[in-house]
């Protein structure tokens, strides 16, 4: 089981109708890319312990999500030294300045609360309720068929865990075989990708073949959905919490 993939669980969370999930993401991002450095903050440690409850605790997170931790901190580091304003440190002829440093820590910290936003909900929602919240959610939208456009988004939420799957098969067979030896960091990547894209391309031509073996179609039955009733406050609470990021912000 992946990060990404769906974890069963009894919490308020899991029993949530899919629709209001969906809503509380848009919110909580729009109120990430609104706010600044302080409410960011807030919101991150609210995150995790969100997480936490969802047996997602820090130490798997930092375990299966260190390439997206690098590239985050890539991204401090070129907004660091990239920004002008009142010189910190200087290094190697880059200035390291204090507005840099707002800067790259206010953009990492967005990327890293957008994507444990998209963990909370593919880790506590199945794909095939996703894929029915979009489907109700383009529906009155004109000219846009809501069906196929859903079981797209579907088959999306089922091939990324499925691709991480393979990466870490692939990274296991080239560190069984010293692939992870070289010097060269351009043919360990190339030893990496190329199988990877050929095993994912693969199982994407399997799929397709399955679907026309069984006759799959999109138009099926509309899906129903199943509130707990709880969803109103939820909502409320998710409000004010946007509404005070904003004024911490």
């Amino acid at each position: 089981m992946t990060l990404f993939s769906y974890h069963s669980g009894n919490t308020v969370w899991h029993t949530l109708d899919v629709r209001c999930k969906c809503l509380l993401v848009c919110l909580l991002s729009l109120a990430v890319l609104k706010t600044g450095l302080p409410g960011n903050i807030l919101c991150l440690c609210v995150l995790m312990v969100i997480l936490k409850t969802l047996g997602l605790g820090p130490a798997r997170l930092l375990t299966q999500l260190k390439t997206f931790l690098l590239f985050l901190i890539l991204i401090f580091f070129c907004r660091w030294a990239g920004t002008p304003g009142d010189s910190m440190v200087t290094l190697y002829g880059f200035s390291l300045t204090r507005q840099g440093f707002t800067s790259g820590s206010l953009v990492s910290l967005r990327f890293l609360e957008v994507m444990l936003l998209g963990l909370m909900l593919t880790a506590t929602t199945r794909s095939m309720e996703i894929k029915a919240a979009v489907q109700w959610f383009f529906k009155p939208v004109p000219f846009i068929p809501e069906k196929r456009v859903a079981i797209m988004a579907g088959l999306a939420l089922k091939f990324m865990p499925l691709i991480l799957d393979n990466a870490r098969e692939v990274t296991y067979a080239v560190n069984a075989r010293c692939g992870n030896l070289r010097k060269n960091p351009l043919q360990r990547l190339i030893n990496l990708s190329w199988p990877l894209l050929k095993k994912t391309f693969q199982s994407a031509d399997d799929l397709s073949l399955a679907m026309q073996a069984r006759c799959y179609s999109e138009n099926r039955t509309d899906p129903q959905f199943s509130p707990n009733g709880k969803e109103g406050w939820i909502v409320g609470l998710t409000l004010i919490f946007s509404a005070g990021m904003l004024l911490i912000g």
